[in-house]
């Protein structure tokens, strides 16, 4: 044990007498720069003399800095809590947006700020790739339903014996089925442009109650054919907005409350002005809307009652719609209802364009 030891002091003391004399061979090159700069030959004991001080300064010199830098490393322990860090950017970067970094390095004065922005980040990123994840589910739900009713019928149609009242009406279910298939599309595409703001937006002034009073002769057919009873009241108000983008929302939101609306119930639809918003409501006497689903009834593909709306042919899409064309304009949408008693829809848009 001893002759390692001893083995080891020999090494250490060779590599220092090596190091002095590096130092001492790099002052030699310098001064005899120097002293050809300037055109001086000083004697050689002052020459030998002035490179070995030199070599020591710069021995120690050198020595210095090393110690210095060691003892900063030490001193700073946050150059250590990078590794986590940058371990989870780099798992983010590849997808795992569950990564958490622990308590302790959101507490830490100098990476704490870091810490806390790169939770904050990975916990957004979870919740969009969950907002993600739902939207396909509910898009392969929404097309699954149609297709497999018209897989099913049109392999009903291959019978022989079917009469041809049958196959009209297995017809008809296709081409239903097809039409439902188009709208979820149609709707799909608006939602991407909204989203994306690459929706054509050509604001103009025109006369809103002439608007709303068109949608509501539009679906004449549908209200009267379940005899309900339309209370109309449109004050003459213009506004500076997308005529064709507003029309959706009207159209959307009478439509659903004839569908919702049992036969011999009744359709209120008024436009007024308040302040500088014109303020438009539709309001039915309906099934209406549970408490629990009322904060939900603008979110993509919600519907109240899931089974019923399938059965009427809505997507679950024209509420979420309604209100992006309604933000666009900088107005407001909000839904009241009283379960049993109907709901009621108002729009307050602004009159001078945004």
């Amino acid at each position: 044990m001893k002759k390692w030891e001893l083995l080891r002091g020999l090494s250490a003391m060779l590599f220092g007498i090596a190091f002095l004399l590096a130092m001492v061979t790099v002052a030699f090159f310098l001064t005899a720069q120097l002293y050809a700069l300037l055109r001086y030959t000083p004697p050689a004991l002052v020459a030998q003399l002035v490179n070995a001080l030199i070599g020591l300064f710069l021995a120690l010199l050198v020595v210095w800095m090393l110690t210095q830098i060691s003892i900063a490393r030490r001193g700073v322990p946050e150059m250590g809590l990078l590794g986590p860090i940058i371990d989870a950017l780099e798992r983010i970067a590849r997808g795992d947006f569950d990564v958490r970094l622990e308590k302790h390095l959101e507490e830490n004065r100098m990476v704490g700020p870091l810490a806390q922005s790169v939770n904050t980040m990975a916990l957004e990123l979870n919740k969009l790739e969950a907002m993600r994840q739902e939207f396909v589910s509910n898009v392969s739900h929404e097309i699954q339903s149609p297709l497999t009713s018209i897989r099913g019928f049109a392999r009903a149609l291959r019978s022989e014996q079917l009469g041809p009242a049958e196959r009209a009406h297995y017809l008809t279910i296709i081409e239903t089925e097809s039409m439902r298939l188009s709208k979820l599309s149609d709707n799909l595409l608006k939602l991407a442009a909204l989203d994306a703001q690459s929706a054509r937006f050509e604001p103009r002034p025109f006369r809103l109650d002439r608007q709303i009073r068109d949608v509501i002769l539009a679906c004449e057919p549908q209200w009267s054919a379940k005899s309900l009873d339309l209370d109309v009241s449109l004050d003459e108000l213009s506004v500076t907005a997308d005529e064709e983008l507003l029309s959706q929302v009207w159209s959307n939101l009478i439509h659903n409350s004839i569908k919702f609306t049992p036969g011999g119930g009744s359709v209120r639809v008024s436009l007024g002005r308040q302040g500088p918003c014109a303020l438009v409501c539709v309001a039915d006497s309906g099934v209406g809307i549970a408490p629990a689903d009322l904060p939900h009834v603008f979110e993509r593909f919600f519907k109240a009652d899931a089974s019923r709306e399938r059965a009427r042919g809505g997507s679950g899409l024209g509420l979420a719609i309604a209100q992006k064309i309604v933000a666009l304009h900088g107005g407001t949408i909000s839904a009241a209802s009283t379960p049993g008693a109907g709901a009621s829809f108002t729009v307050a848009l602004p009159l001078a364009q945004q």
